[in-house]
């Protein structure tokens, strides 16, 4: 990248990677190997950001908008976010935490009636009860109810059909058609967020809360809470809360009028024979984030999430990795922030993670080099999205990485991973 020193540009100052403590020659292998991922067929772009000390030293856009076009792709194009949503929520949750309208462990009840007094399922973790006696579905008191914190951290206990017994799958099946967590008739499924979260509120829960790690199940209910709470819709709290102080003028739920031409196009991967192609999954023109209806905004990125740029995402990233400033602008407290980004959940394991992480408040923490040690210092934060997106800061080092693509389920790349490859290159490039 060729800059001149500390240049002032969007979104945030550029510079040579010497001042900063990068090496340029490093670095520029991020272009290189992301490029192989692309000549593979294995994603459709890639768009990488390394920051350091505020300042801006790699940012290249590789690949297409779309495979059919080869349209090349642009850096200020807009990409689905899906569970990089989740920093966001962590965010917004902790502006009202500072604003005084919610503590971390209030209970979802205070908000939502229909979480009170929450009953486990016969068959969930600790639970002893004979075989006749649950057959006759009796109810068994949680330990206790579900809080903002369980939302954040991902320890709700909420229902998951697949650890529901028939009985009670036959009992709840209205509920959870309506709940969405079973196909059913169009007509019988929740039209808006609030409405599948009530519904979710009445469903016996899969295990106590604050005892298992269970992903996503309670960002669609901390997103109800924040709407609650502000009482605002959560694009309208996000837009006047985050993105407008902090200038993230591309960032919205859903697509603004006139940018079409810069929605990449999502895809995933399909194996056929022994070559894997990439197969449409969502396009600009068809997409509902385009066509709405326009008002199913969850926190937790379903749906897609939060739309946004690099650029925008830089932005926040920055201000967390500020201790909540940018630009003279002050979003949270640095005691917030430190706060949201250290380890919620005590020992409790992440499946999906493996040794050595803990959750905060809509970030993955980096907690300890148990097991097989990694390159990243510890206390270091982020998260990724479905569709390829990823991102982490590393508070200890001062910067922080985001490369985005539109690629769903990135774990079937074959025989590489582009986000433990950025990674790598990025720490192997600091002097």
């Amino acid at each position: 990248m060729s800059t001149t020193k500390s240049k002032s540009v969007w979104p945030l100052p550029v510079a040579e990677p010497e001042e900063v403590g990068f090496s340029s020659e490093r670095l520029a292998r991020i272009r290189p190997a992301m490029q192989k991922y692309i000549d593979k067929h294995e994603v459709p772009c890639m768009i990488t950001l390394v920051a350091r000390h505020g300042k801006i030293v790699h940012f290249e856009a590789q690949g297409y908008m779309d495979i059919e076009s080869k349209r090349p792709v642009r850096k200020d194009a807009f990409f689905r976010l899906w569970s990089n949503s989740k920093p966001i929520a962590g965010v917004a949750t902790m502006l009202l935490y500072e604003d005084g309208l919610l503590n971390l462990d209030d209970p979802i009840s205070k908000f939502l009636p229909t979480f009170k007094n929450p009953t486990l399922s016969p068959v969930a973790p600790g639970v002893t009860v004979e075989p006749t006696q649950a057959a006759m579905l009796p109810s068994i008191p949680a330990r206790r109810e579900i809080t903002v914190r369980d939302c954040l951290r991902n320890t709700t206990g909420l229902a998951m059909v697949s650890r529901l017994p028939i009985q009670v799958m036959s009992k709840y099946n209205d509920v959870l058609i309506k709940a969405r967590l079973i196909s059913g008739p169009a007509e019988k499924r929740a039209k808006t967020v609030r409405e599948m979260v009530e519904n979710l509120g009445s469903l016996p829960l899969s295990a106590n809360p604050g005892t298992e790690w269970q992903y996503q199940v309670g960002y669609p209910v901390i997103g109800t809470v924040i709407e609650i709470v502000s009482g605002m819709t959560l694009e309208k709290f996000y837009r006047e809360r985050i993105f407008k102080p902090l200038k993230m003028k591309d960032s919205s739920f859903y697509l603004p009028e006139g940018q079409l031409d810069r929605f990449t196009t999502s895809y995933r991967l399909q194996q056929e024979g022994e070559k894997w192609n990439l197969i449409l999954v969502d396009r600009p023109e068809t997409s509902e984030k385009v066509k709405g209806p326009k008002t199913w905004f969850e926190a937790g990125g379903d749906r897609g999430g939060v739309l946004t740029t690099i650029s925008d995402y830089a932005r926040f990233a920055q201000m967390l990795l500020n201790g909540g400033e940018l630009d003279g602008v002050r979003i949270l407290g640095r005691k917030t922030v430190e706060l949201m980004t250290r380890n919620h959940i005590g020992d409790i394991p992440i499946p999906m993670l493996g040794n050595g992480y803990g959750f905060g408040m809509g970030v993955e923490v980096r907690i300890e080099s148990k097991g097989n040690p990694l390159l990243r210092s510890i206390g270091s934060y982020g998260w990724g999205g479905a569709a390829g997106t990823r991102y982490f800061a590393d508070p200890k080092e001062d910067f922080f990485v985001i490369c985005f693509t539109q690629l769903m389920g990135r774990g079937m790349i074959p025989g590489g991973d582009y986000v433990q490859e950025m990674e790598r290159l990025v720490y192997q490039a600091l002097i």
